[in-house]
């Protein structure tokens, strides 16, 4: 499985206190983490980067590359690993074209503390750079997160905003998550990075069992899960296609090695739509990098800074200074008359229920006669992924009802197909379940889920839940799309006429049937 949940929360009660979250910075810069002596730590970084600027290099690959600090080491899972991504350059093409906005930043943070810069490659693993990921677990953004752990280092996760998606905070939690870990195990990385998917209680579990009985404790002897057993692999051969492309035949697009965004203080709230007009950038690209918000302007309690290409921040601050407090986010008035009520009102103003009773902090969703309330005059169309972010704030117990699964164990030699034949389902909707390709290879002993929430996975080919119209991007493919909007790939074939010699092309529009109630805040 080539993109992994990252599912960190421990999954019983902690019985070791090594690992406190530290609190969450109160600025945009992280701070460099001190040992015990109160000196920044060289880890194991190589000697001649720590005293070489990284700014020097054109491309931000080969700045990464001067900084690989991981032993290479031999092993049979990072070679089958190797092979996958060897085989799929075009994957690996999309999700750095979409991580391109990202890479300078998670790159600069990483390098700041001396830590790996493998550690820039990990987003890749979990999420394919995608800051809208979200898995069955519930792990969200690109570093996935899941809420539990989010909430320990410091991501603030509410009605608006969604720390785990930002690209600062998170980039700031997953590696204070990871000095934590390589802190509790000693120095070991790798065992830092199972423990980052696995959870660091079940590592430790492994550790304390080989110890116990005399047995190799590096993270090739320890028996885990077999996602976990794929996930170190993943990184470490990703790292060795990344450290020499042309020896695997390849050759990566040269992406600068210079900031693509900055970040602006807009000192409160402010429409999102509005400050892409300000930016002059188009209102995708903010979204892009403003993925932490779940709705169409940023959270009233902040953070209150936005991200915008750093081509367009000097006139955007310029620009933020002549735009009146009223103006950043507007609203009507309405006064609630005897015919009115709340879901009235909402179809009213095209916005829904749960946003006029969260703007006006409606007990019960109940109005009276008389009661003046605010409307959110929202300034466009919500894009789908931020749409389908809200509705899982929104929507709470329909994460809960998908915890009910069947889970199934993979025998030697079955493949996602035969199983999918065995329990009657399209091999796309086990791929889907799974966070897998159809064509993924299995590990004897790893875990399936092959059953979910119906209301999440309909049967193939069901017209059911809310139109949605989808302009393909360059880059995107059926399957990324269906994944993006939790359909399958034969709803999505269905629904659009496509066969299996049909291409889709960028421009293109798409219908698809998505299962969250349209909301427009």
């Amino acid at each position: 499985m080539l993109l992994a949940a990252c599912a960190s929360q421990p999954d019983k009660p902690p019985v070791h206190d090594q690992i406190v979250a530290p609190p969450a910075p109160s600025t945009a810069e992280t701070p460099v983490m001190p040992d015990a002596a109160g000196i920044a730590p060289s880890l194991t970084m190589p000697r001649e980067w720590q005293h070489h600027n990284g700014e020097d290099y054109d491309d931000i690959f080969d700045r990464m590359r001067a900084g690989f600090a991981l032993d290479e080491v031999q092993e049979p899972s990072i070679d089958q690993q190797l092979a996958w991504f060897e085989h799929n350059p075009d994957y690996l093409e999309r999700v750095f074209q979409r991580g391109q906005r990202y890479l300078y930043h998670v790159v600069t943070e990483v390098e700041a503390r001396g830590m790996p810069l493998e550690f820039a490659l990990l987003p890749v693993v979990e999420s394919a750079y995608e800051p809208f990921a979200y898995s069955s677990s519930r792990a969200a953004g690109m570093w996935q997160f899941i809420p539990g752990t989010g909430a320990r280092f410091g991501l603030k996760q509410n009605w608006w905003y969604d720390g785990r998606r930002d690209v600062i905070e998170s980039t700031r939690a997953s590696l204070d998550y990871l000095q934590a870990l390589h802190d509790q195990f000693d120095g070991d990385w790798l065992l830092a990075i199972a423990a980052y998917n696995v959870g660091e209680n079940s590592v430790q579990r492994e550790l304390d069992y080989n110890r116990s009985h005399g047995k190799p404790t590096d993270f090739w002897h320890l028996k885990l899960p077999a996602e976990t057993r794929a996930y170190v692999p993943k990184l470490l051969a990703l790292k060795r296609l990344m450290a020499e492309p042309e020896r695997y035949g390849l050759e990566f697009a040269v992406i600068p090695n210079e900031p693509y965004f900055a970040v602006i203080d807009t000192g409160s709230q402010i429409d999102l739509k509005i400050a892409a007009q300000l930016a002059g950038t188009a209102y995708d690209e903010l979204v892009a990098l403003n993925p932490g918000y779940n709705r169409w302007a940023t959270d009233p309690d902040g953070p209150h800074r936005m991200l915008v290409p750093i081509d367009n921040a000097d006139g955007f601050e310029t620009a933020l200074k002549t735009l009146t407090t009223e103006d950043r986010v507007r609203y009507a008035i309405h006064e609630v008359t005897r015919r009115d009520t709340l879901a009235s009102i909402a179809r009213q103003y095209g916005t829904s229920s749960a946003v006029i009773s969260k703007i006006n902090d409606l007990k019960g969703g109940k109005v009276a006669v008389g009661d003046t309330l605010k409307i959110p005059e929202i300034s466009g169309q919500l894009p789908d992924k931020v749409l389908l972010a809200a509705s899982r704030v929104d929507r709470p117990q329909a994460d809960a009802h998908r915890q009910r699964q069947i889970v199934y164990r993979v025998r030697a030699g079955e493949t996602l197909s035969s199983i999918a034949r065995r329990h009657g389902m399209p091999v796309s909707t086990l791929a889907h379940l799974n966070n897998m390709g159809s064509t993924d290879a299995l590990v004897k002993g790893q875990r399936l889920v092959i059953k979910a929430s119906s209301r999440r996975y309909r049967d193939e080919g069901t017209a059911s839940g809310r139109r949605v119209l989808y302009t393909v991007r360059r880059g995107d493919t059926v399957y990324s799309i269906s994944r993006q909007f939790q359909v399958t790939v034969p709803q999505l074939k269905s629904w659009n006429g496509l066969n299996q010699n049909h291409q889709i092309k960028a421009g293109q529009r798409l219908v698809m049937y998505v299962e969250s109630k349209r909301q427009q805040g």
